[in-house]
């Protein structure tokens, strides 16, 4: 094979056209005005015939900035980091500035390598989507004094912007939403909490509704309420895991009507899978409300009611935030909460609206 020609250089520009460096730099500074017009066309012919094009990065660096942000995000499978992606996008296009992604893949033992490796392109900040588990992570970004903004999860010792949904009011909202449909045992699905700031926060306020759930039920009936912590990974171990969990929350719950509330999209996909295993049915056998909105949730059996996060708008606001830091404001570290909406769909209809009698589930077969 024909190695390829090395890149033209503006060394090889200036020689082309019998003019300097300089005066090449003028010419793609937009400062063609100071050039005659012989040179301006003898410079645009050597470019043409070089095929040369200048370096974005050289040429930003010159003026003092990249115009580059950072973005780290746990995992792009997530529906939540990709709509919140999207936000972000635009308002940095809006700004003439360029997102650049790196994704952990939920290893937040990476999340220095990916800081190190963005600071390599010479991003001017970083807007933070990780887990929060990596200690290391503050000290790091310490180091590289750039302006950071975290997204949905705090890290501890880290003073900056923080923009996320208000966890405690959806989490009431959901709850409260099953409650009012005659929902009396509640089972609260959860990826693994650990230190990750979001999780930690939703399982406290699903805790504190059931402990107050009287004041919620204006019948009286009491509430009961069981948390249930995903394994690690993806795959057979993990859905044979929900699958075993919903066959038991169902036989332990026999008489009094039963709900989930998934703590993700990523979640109550696995939820839906597990379902199907024992052949129930959302809305019937047990009721649903997920955190966060997706493009399948409406065509999921009845439709999957949810909290839809204003992802968007998160994403727009963390990039704001940062751009304004970019800019020079100078302000004590601001936290941002706004709220989600409640989509009501079939997942959650009200106890005693289900028109088909609905067996129980056999506990051993998972056959009714």
């Amino acid at each position: 094979m024909t190695a390829a020609p090395p890149r033209a250089t503006i060394a090889d520009v200036a020689r082309e056209a019998g003019v300097s460096k300089a005066t090449v730099s003028r010419f793609f500074n937009h400062r063609e005005t100071l050039l005659t017009p012989d040179i301006a066309t003898r410079v645009e012919k050597a470019v043409a015939a070089l095929d040369y094009s200048p370096s974005r990065m050289a040429r930003a660096l010159k003026r003092g900035g990249t115009r580059l942000i950072g973005l780290v995000v746990a995992d792009v499978t997530n529906p939540y980091s990709v709509a919140m992606l999207r936000g972000a996008e635009k308002a940095c296009q809006e700004a003439g500035y360029l997102l650049m992604l790196f994704n952990l893949g939920n290893d937040s033992e990476r999340e220095c390598e990916a800081m190190d490796a963005l600071s390599s392109y010479q991003v001017e900040g970083y807007i933070l989507n990780t887990l929060g588990r990596d200690a290391r992570t503050a000290a790091r970004a310490n180091q590289l004094g750039k302006p950071i903004v975290l997204v949905d999860r705090k890290h501890r010792g880290m003073h900056a912007d923080f923009v996320s949904l208000d966890n405690a009011t959806a989490i009431q909202q959901a709850a409260g939403h099953l409650v009012a449909q005659g929902y009396r045992e509640l089972l609260y699905v959860t990826e693994p909490i650990r230190a990750v700031s979001s999780r930690i926060e939703r399982e406290a306020a699903f805790r504190e509704f059931v402990r107050d759930a009287a004041r919620h039920d204006k019948t009286g009936q009491p509430v009961a309420g069981s948390v249930l912590e995903t394994p690690d990974g993806d795959g057979e171990a993990q859905l044979s895991t929900l699958t075993d969990a919903l066959r038991d929350f169902c036989a332990r719950t026999a008489g009094r009507p039963a709900a989930v509330l998934s703590n993700n999209a990523v979640t109550t996909l696995r939820l839906v899978a597990a379902m199907a295993r024992v052949e129930g049915r959302w809305g019937e056998t047990l009721g649903l409300v997920g955190i966060d909105e997706t493009d399948w949730s409406p065509y999921v059996g009845p439709g999957i009611s949810t909290i839809a996060q204003p992802t968007d708008d998160l994403g727009r606001l963390a990039a704001t935030c940062l751009i304004e830091r970019l800019r020079g404001l100078a302000l004590p570290p601001r936290q941002i909460l706004l709220h989600g909406q409640l989509i009501p769909r079939g997942s959650s209809r009200a106890v005693g609206a289900t028109k088909k009698p609905v067996k129980p589930i056999n506990k051993r077969s998972g056959t009714r």
